[in-house]
């Protein structure tokens, strides 16, 4: 619009900025499943070898573990030597018989985590990290965002029979995978634009029962085949599922199997993976 004169009218002809685009945020939901929880660094290494920036990350049991190591700063390859050097026992606390509710206290497992992390609570790691675990009495879910990373883990870790519940504020705690298998629905209310999911759980069909823990871990699947399901259709975008057919939830010593197929799952499922970022990026 121009003024008789000739001259523009001031403010009337300059084309309206545009909004500067805001930054896709892309978490990480890393599900539960015990020793087959290594297979989360194979898939860390592969996201980070491909450049996809994770900005938060949420665990599950297992996925609890790698998820407070990895939101500390560890990159993929760290996390890969770390797993490789550790021993199994430095974990394994039995607790006294007939005096408690559960074969391992989890006080190793609370304990070696905060010394590899020096003592960084929750709400000071690098990347936002949620610990989701399960009210004994209430069968709610909680999700830890601040505290003591160790003892909200252990809580994540805690399942029934195997670890002693554990007591925060006034409340008993269980394993977060009754309530959360892979806790996608977490990561959104962590904030996130986008969702990868990390299922690391057999199919029922395909589970193995040769031990105790496996039949416990079994039980878990069957029971959390419905909540998973719901969950990662409605709140993941991409799910990543290794292949862990042959490994047990209780087998450490397949430890490096596991990570190599958390790294194929994700060259799988890469061109899937870079499309959906792709079109989510430019809806923001």
């Amino acid at each position: 619009m121009s003024t008789s004169n000739g001259t523009a009218t001031p403010g009337t002809s300059t084309p309206p900025l545009d909004k500067p685009q805001r930054p896709l945020r892309v978490a990480l939901a890393l599900g539960g499943g015990a020793a087959r929880g290594f297979a989360h660094i194979g898939v860390i290494k592969a996201l980070e070898a491909r450049n996809i920036q994770v900005d938060l990350v949420a665990g599950t049991s297992a996925g609890s573990v790698v998820g407070a190591l990895y939101a500390s700063g560890m990159n993929g390859f760290a996390l890969n030597k770390l797993a490789l050097t550790m021993d199994e026992a430095s974990i394994s606390d039995w607790a006294m018989p007939f005096r408690t509710r559960g074969l391992l206290q989890g006080i190793a497992l609370q304990n070696y985590l905060n010394t590899t992390l020096n003592n960084r609570p929750i709400e000071k790691m690098v990347k936002p990290l949620g610990v989701v675990a399960t009210d004994l009495k209430t069968g709610q879910p909680i999700l830890f965002q601040r505290g003591n990373t160790g003892v909200a883990v252990r809580a994540s870790c805690s399942v029934p029979s195997i670890f002693e519940p554990v007591k925060i504020g006034g409340h008993e705690y269980v394993d977060g995978g009754l309530v959360s298998p892979v806790p996608a629905s977490f990561a959104r209310k962590m904030g996130a634009d986008f969702v990868i999911a990390v299922d690391i759980s057999q199919r029922p069909e395909s589970g193995l029962t040769a031990s105790s823990f496996d039949v416990l871990m079994q039980t878990f699947t069957i029971m959390g085949q419905t909540i998973k399901a719901y969950e990662l259709d409605k709140y993941a975008d991409v799910v990543i599922r290794p292949n862990l057919a042959a490994m047990s939830g209780s087998d450490f010593s397949q430890r490096n199997a596991a990570i190599l197929a958390g790294e194929e799952a994700v060259a799988k499922i890469m061109p899937e993976l870079q499309r959906k970022l792709t079109a989510s990026r430019a809806a923001v």
